[in-house]
């Protein structure tokens, strides 16, 4: 595994050979270059802060300095440090003040802010000086002596008025250059740990936004669910019932029409019209069954396994769920349903669901060829993908030559105990056309 910081590179052998010796020399150049004008930047709001006027610019100052140091911060740590921010409810500079004000990270921010403008920048100055000035002018000796012609001064200390001693100080330097290229790192690597000790997000605030996410995400499914009966509605209490009064209308016109080429017209009309109707009534019910909503997710699988194109068993035995648990659990078994019926050429399929230690368990198994595979496109990514929403889990086993098991669990809490109409049963039905 290649090292992700300069402390694990420092471990290997080949160090001085990698690029890390000169990441870490670039991390902390940068930081002298960012340390420069925020010591101005930092000295100029701290007299304007005695009017009260740059205490907020202090403050944006501080998050400002800190996003920069995130960026920084990748040149030393492949793991890159998120945005510890939250994002405000509200549009405006004055809530996104609000929020920052209240985040202990806006204050960590500031604290580094005046701890880089102080005592960092310089500290990296100094050690670039030492680790890289110092061999850098041994090694130069030379040619300094080349330009002088007589003597050469090496780091202001010692003459060297030979070229064997200007030599010897370059050899000199050249070993000191490798030899310090070590803490240079380790130096680094300090500075990179102290800056995501103050720039990243702590466990609580990763906790905190987690939660954020997790609600946020239930609040979609329920839109999402919503949004979804409110289609079904209007096409079951509009679309349907004009399509409805369309038929009946072609029929009576059809009865009163004389025989000949408009009867056979009106004849088709109306066929389409209720080739329509049906379809439509199809879609209805895929968008969210009746059956579904009334009684639950035990009656559903039960209609959907009658409605198989292949014989189902079905052992169920499950109470009331959560409306967006009962969908996505139906939905996952129509699929694996429909997949047995296109591409596994089985002769029966059985439907085990129950619901115990607060998680719904589905499975759906077959006696056909096997060999289902996700990456194929057979349906089975999308269906992961809704499962995840609800924090669910899709697993499938389906070497060549079968049997397919798919197992779906979903973690929920009933909404009350189970009733005689979602008692254990098991039930046969025959494939339908």
């Amino acid at each position: 595994m290649s090292p992700r910081t300069p402390w694990q590179a420092l471990v290997r052998a080949r160090y001085p050979r990698t690029v890390w010796p000169w990441r870490s020399a670039g991390y902390l150049a940068t930081g002298v270059l960012t340390g420069v004008p925020a010591s101005l930047v930092l000295l100029l709001l701290v007299v304007f802060s005695f009017v009260l006027v740059g205490l907020p610019l202090l403050l944006l100052a501080g998050v400002a300095l800190g996003g920069i140091e995130r960026r920084r911060l990748r040149l030393v740590d492949l793991d890159p440090a998120a945005d510890p921010h939250r994002v405000p409810d509200a549009p405006g500079l004055v809530a996104w003040l609000r929020v920052r004000v209240r985040e202990q990270a806006t204050w960590r921010e500031l604290a580094y802010a005046v701890l880089h403008a102080t005592v960092l920048w310089p500290l990296d100055l100094i050690v670039l000086a030492v680790a890289l000035g110092l061999p850098a002018a041994l090694i130069s000796t030379p040619l300094q002596l080349a330009m002088d012609g007589e003597e050469a001064k090496v780091v202001k200390a010692y003459v060297v008025t030979s070229y064997p001693q200007a030599f010897a100080a370059a050899l000199l330097g050249a070993v000191l250059l490798v030899a310090l290229l070590y803490p240079l790192a380790a130096l680094a690597g300090a500075r990179a740990a102290l800056s995501r000790a103050l720039l990243a997000p702590r466990e609580t605030e990763l906790r905190e936004r987690i939660g954020e996410v997790t609600a946020s995400r239930a609040r979609l499914v329920d839109a999402f669910e919503a949004e979804r009966r409110r289609i079904e509605r209007d096409l079951h209490d509009g679309a349907q019932q004009r399509l409805v009064a369309l038929t009946m209308s072609l029929g009576l016109a059809r009865l009163d029409a004389p025989p000949g080429p408009l009867a056979d017209r009106l004849t088709e009309a109306h066929a389409e019209a209720g080739r329509v109707l049906t379809e439509l009534r199809e879609l209805i019910h895929g968008i969210h069954p009746q059956v579904l909503a009334d009684y639950g997710l035990g009656a559903a699988l039960t209609d959907a396994a009658d409605r198989s194109a292949v014989p189902v068993d079905t052992d169920i035995d499950l109470p009331r769920l959560p409306t967006a648990v009962e969908s996505a659990g139906y939905f996952a078994v129509c699929e694996a349903l429909a997949n047995i019926g296109k591409h596994s050429d089985a002769s029966q399929a059985r439907i085990t669901a129950r619901h115990t230690d607060r998680r719904l368990r589905l499975v759906v198994e077959d006696d056909g060829s096997g060999g289902a595979d996700p990456v194929r496109g057979s349906g089975l990514t999308g269906l992961a993908d809704r499962l995840a929403v609800l924090d669910g889990t899709l697993t499938i086993m389906s070497p060549p030559g079968g049997p397919t098991v798919l197992g779906v669990e979903i973690p929920c809490r009933p909404l009350s105990e189970p009733s005689a109409s979602s008692s254990p049963r098991t039930a046969s039905s025959s494939a339908r056309a």
